[in-house]
């Protein structure tokens, strides 16, 4: 794809209604805005605990009953969130594709979501959201998780400042 056919097609992203919305109506952006911290509290408020009894914090807590909760909570969280995203993106999308911070918050969105992946199809997660033992490497996929999820909060609020 050449350099003009991505202008047209990042043109036509902004240009959808939902884009010209929040670029020309504060409110709009102003509620855009709060829905997608709404969602990005709900996912790491939800995903940062889950991550924690996986490493091994508040074992008198059953994972059993804790797990699926918080996993939807996270996933509601996570839907909130990458639809006001992209409804911001699109308000000025070429500027903030643009934006290294913005790129950034991508990498490690990305790489969250793999780990997602990763820990959801693993037999061993599984077990331990069962209630049974919580292997090594359920642990470290639950540190890594934190860590990311973290990250992309904090590259997040950088992007207005980059």
């Amino acid at each position: 794809m050449s350099a003009a056919d991505w202008n047209a097609v990042l043109a036509t992203f902004a240009d959808w209604p939902g884009g010209r919305l929040v670029r020309e109506s504060a409110l709009a952006w102003l509620i855009a805005n709060a829905c997608h911290v709404l969602g990005l509290a709900l996912l790491v408020g939800a995903i940062v605990p889950l991550d924690l009894r996986l490493m091994g914090v508040a074992r008198s807590l059953p994972l059993a009953d804790l797990g699926p909760f918080l996993r939807r909570v996270a996933a509601c969280g996570l839907g909130l969130a990458a639809a006001t995203g992209v409804l911001m993106l699109s308000a000025k999308p070429a500027e903030y594709l643009a934006n290294p911070a913005f790129q950034t918050k991508l990498v490690l969105l990305a790489a969250a979501l793999a780990n997602v992946l990763l820990l959801q199809r693993s037999a061993a997660f599984a077990r331990a959201l069962g209630g049974g033992e919580i292997s090594p490497g359920v642990r470290l996929g639950a540190a890594v998780s934190a860590f990311l999820w973290l990250a992309v909060l904090a590259a997040g609020r950088t992007v207005g400042f980059a």
